[in-house]
């Protein structure tokens, strides 16, 4: 089994906010990043858990804001 670089994907989302001011719809964020990486909703849940990014719920749905909240 591969091992998956959970820190590589954090970054890459962070920095696809960070290129469109710090906030994006999850629908928007999820179509940029589905060549490089499956599982956005789950790497989401876990970057609102240390504080890193923030949305209303526990997970995200497609109409969602997320922010870049560091």
């Amino acid at each position: 089994m591969d091992h998956i670089d959970y820190e590589a994907e954090y970054k890459e989302i962070v920095k696809v906010l960070e290129e469109h001011g710090g906030e994006l719809d999850y629908k928007t964020l999820n179509e940029i990043l589905a060549n490089k990486f499956e599982g956005v909703r789950l790497r989401l849940k876990t970057m609102k858990e240390k504080g890193i990014v923030d949305f209303e719920g526990i997970v995200p749905s497609f109409n969602s804001k997320i922010q870049l909240t560091k």
